[in-house]
């Protein structure tokens, strides 16, 4: 059973508690306007061009049978479409302005990589998976994630929470701290920016807090989606009513990853109105205190 990732970060601080091996699957049933993660949106290996490193040689237009590549005297054109992933042009580019985003491991090899830094993750460090959405490639997280467990290592899983109760309530076993999103409340925000309606999302967040599972909340606040009080009034009634969260993270948006949209061929969405302000945030900080909720990174 092989997994495709994207990313291994390894002495992750943002990831969970501790330092961290973090592991970023990909593929994901959301289509965030925001997302600064494109390259776990599919779940297929993608060609990544680098334009800066790009040294105009040429070589990768003469080995490429998909006519992928066009160069002029000015330009570096890469029709991503033709791409099949073989790899022959990244193999040629003596400059490192072609690579691939995805790779194969299989869950014994997840193990072993995170076994030869489990030095550094002292009492509190461990192992989490990420995305795109990790619970995507649901066989593969829930073998890597139970012989972690084998391994004593500490896990974590960082989810949208939109898949099957019946594979969250398998992950449950072996998972000891979810990082669940919430994104929006109301049903119509949430699909204009992420693509899709939050039921499943919100009905799985009801099934696994009474199951005594940490869980940490991260809430992405972006301009334009659900930087609003009433939708974070209606987020901090949701998480007081379903109560047990051990705390909650506001995540203001930023431009990390803007430029990895062109760098595999996608359309960059316009983002200019995404920020929010400091005292934007403040408010909604106050509000997610005002119902006693464990707030934490607030300044």
């Amino acid at each position: 059973m092989n997994g495709l990732l994207f990313d291994i970060q390894r002495f992750s601080v943002h990831d969970g508690p501790g330092i961290r091996t973090t592991f970023f699957l990909k593929g994901c049933p959301l289509h965030c306007k925001w997302c600064h993660n494109p390259e776990g949106l599919e779940q297929k290996v993608q060609l990544q061009y680098l334009e800066e490193s790009c040294i105009g040689c040429g070589d990768c237009e003469k080995i490429c049978k998909n006519s992928v590549h066009h160069l002029s005297e000015t330009a570096h054109i890469v029709d991503f479409a033709k791409c099949t992933a073989c790899q022959e042009c990244v193999n040629a580019c003596p400059s490192g302005a072609l690579r691939m985003f995805g790779m194969e491991l299989t869950p014994q090899e997840v193990v072993k990589t995170a076994l030869r830094e489990k030095a550094f993750y002292g009492k509190t460090g461990g192992v989490t998976f990420s995305g795109g959405e990790a619970s995507m490639q649901g066989e593969f997280l829930l073998e890597a994630l139970t012989l972690c467990k084998q391994a004593e290592l500490h896990t974590t899983v960082d989810t949208c929470g939109l898949m099957p109760k019946e594979r969250l309530e398998k992950l449950t076993e072996v998972t000891d701290l979810f990082l669940y999103d919430i994104k929006a409340l109301t049903p119509e925000i949430h699909k204009a920016g992420t693509g899709v309606d939050n039921a499943q999302i919100l009905a799985n967040y009801k099934f696994l807090m009474p199951k005594g599972c940490r869980v940490w909340v991260r809430v992405p606040v972006i301009g334009g989606f659900n930087s609003s009080e009433a939708e974070i009034e209606k987020i901090a009634v949701f998480l007081q009513q379903n109560s047990g969260v051990e705390q909650i993270e506001l995540m203001p948006y930023h431009k990390l990853g803007a430029a990895k949209y062109a760098q595999i061929g996608r359309i960059k969405p316009l983002d200019k109105d995404m920020p929010v302000t400091h005292e934007q945030m403040q408010t909604f900080y106050d509000i997610l205190r005002r119902h006693d909720l464990p707030v934490t990174g607030a300044k």
